[in-house]
């Protein structure tokens, strides 16, 4: 599904931009707005965070918009009913990010029934490895989304060769140790990574955890295809709210040139 959608995309640019949002921060309109801002902005794919109480993966900035997301009344029920007003909306693909325990408590047959209803493309659980997502699989597979796993610096060729067959639409490559939103060194070490990670895997590579500049996304290029802005994005509309937002996505949309 994802995959078709980003071989054409990528015939028009050589870095395509996923960004991120946390549903029900500071309020349900307030992420709609942010989500219509990114969409104007020209952003190319979008990650919808769920809420959880132990974002595990995540930095204090995300870490933070979780807490206060579930201390306004967030629930799995209104983050779903969210994303199917989203996905009406939306011209690009959207993803479901959050842990495995929201899955869980809600059914995972449930769950992934519910994205293909309302139209959200795929997910990312970064607590799930493939080993433990047998359930997972099955429904995605059965419902036709895509399954977005995750390797690191320390992945190792065998791993990440498993991880290549289990995963759909692309894999997300954090670019360091540790969670979101911290300092990231955008050197020939990562550069080694991300080949590592091209030869093992076909599927489209997305780079997150520390993307903040156009000359972070310029220094992707030709190693990644997915530049992904999470953090940062959220601390523009944390300080300018949705204009400050578009302003930064532009600034990385214009970094990008086309092949």
């Amino acid at each position: 599904m994802l995959e078709s959608y980003l071989d054409e995309r990528l015939k028009e640019r050589q870095v395509l931009l996923m960004t991120h949002l946390v549903v029900g921060y500071p309020t349900f309109e307030a992420s709609f707005d942010l989500l219509t801002g990114m969409l104007e902005a020209g952003v190319d794919l979008v990650e919808l965070q769920i809420p959880f109480s132990e974002p595990i993966a995540d930095g204090p900035v995300i870490l933070k918009a979780n807490a206060a997301a579930l201390a306004a009344g967030a629930t799995v029920q209104r983050c779903l009913e969210f994303g199917e007003r989203a996905a009406a909306a939306s011209p690009v693909p959207l993803l479901f990010m959050s842990y495995y325990n929201i899955l869980y408590k809600f059914g995972v047959r449930d769950f992934v029934a519910q994205m293909a209803r309302i139209g959200v493309a795929g997910a990312i659980v970064p607590d799930l490895p493939y080993e433990e997502g047998a359930e997972y699989l099955s429904a995605m597979s059965e419902f036709a989304r895509d399954p977005i796993f995750i390797c690191s610096p320390n992945t190792s060729e065998a791993r990440l060769a498993n991880i290549a067959e289990h995963a759909r639409g692309f894999v997300y490559c954090v670019a360091r140790k540790g969670v979101t939103g911290s300092e990231t060194r955008f050197s020939e070490e990562l550069g080694s990574y991300l080949e590592r990670c091209r030869r093992a895997i076909r599927l489209p590579l997305a780079v997150g955890f520390g993307v903040k500049s156009g000359q972070d996304v310029e220094f992707l290029r030709g190693r990644a295809d997915i530049a992904v802005v999470g953090s940062e994005t959220l601390r523009a509309f944390e300080h300018g709210g949705v204009p400050a937002a578009i302003e930064l996505i532009r600034s990385l949309r214009t970094s990008r040139a086309s092949p």
